[in-house]
């Protein structure tokens, strides 16, 4: 069991109160018994996570309308890319999927989000459309990798961050940017430069001097498992899913 009395890193919500940060390992153990002992599903917070991040995009876009290109990992970031890139489309918005790879190695949750996504018609687009679709969007959602960062960003993933650093107007990551080190905030090649970072649960210690904006998802993750490594949480406001922090 991974324990701590108090987190090195902290954050603090707009009306001061201290939210914890945590390592790549706590977190491992956050989601081991949330989902081994609590009985939460995969799905069940991919769920949470994909629709505060649509709710992301909908409040950056404002009153602005235009084409979102969702770049999704293998992964579960990937999978709340693609659950977003849903509710997104169920609103009527014009959504463009764009996959680290081809969609026949997806796996597990990623996989199980395409389904749907597909079914509901929406197609990923051809990786030889995506300098198009990123360039013309109003919006990028970077949801390409999350908090189990090994070395640099390689092959197609490395070329969409390349890309949306280039050709992106605007980009909101999920949990954090693509390509920065979760516990450390190491960025050994390629990373995502966004203009919001929605992470997930709990900040991670790895975001302390991110540029940009930092929000906080709650995923339906209870204080009781926080507790079980040594961290006490209660989310802080009765009525917002996700709210804003500053360092």
């Amino acid at each position: 069991m991974v324990r701590t009395e108090t987190s090195a890193v902290t954050f603090r919500t707009a009306e001061g109160r201290a939210v914890p940060a945590v390592s790549v390992e706590q977190m491992r153990e956050v989601d081991r018994i949330a989902v081994e002992d609590f009985g939460l599903g995969i799905l069940q917070m991919m769920e949470n996570a994909g629709r505060s991040l649509a709710e992301n995009v909908i409040e950056m876009l404002g009153d602005a309308r235009g084409e979102i290109a969702v770049l999704a990992g293998s992964g579960g970031n990937g999978g709340g890319g693609l659950c977003c890139a849903r509710h997104l489309h169920n609103r009527g918005l014009a959504v463009s999927v764009l996959l680290s790879k081809d969609a026949s190695d997806l796996k597990g949750a990623a996989a199980h989000q395409l389904r749907i996504l597909r079914t509901a018609g929406v197609e990923p687009l051809d990786s030889a459309k995506a300098e198009g679709a990123v360039g013309r969007s109003a919006l990028v959602v970077d949801a390409l990798l999350g908090y189990s960062l090994h070395g640099p960003p390689r092959g197609r993933v490395a070329d969409l961050i390349a890309m949306s650093n280039r050709k992106g107007r605007r980009v909101l990551s999920l949990d954090l940017p693509s390509g920065r080190d979760a516990t450390t905030g190491e960025t050994p090649g390629q990373v995502m430069q966004p203009e919001r970072t929605l992470t997930l649960a709990l900040p991670k210690t790895g975001l302390r001097g991110l540029p940009g904006a930092l929000y906080l998802a709650d995923i339906g993750i209870p204080p009781a498992v926080y507790r079980r490594i040594g961290l006490s949480f209660e989310w802080p406001l009765w009525d917002q899913y996700w709210i804003p922090l500053r360092q």
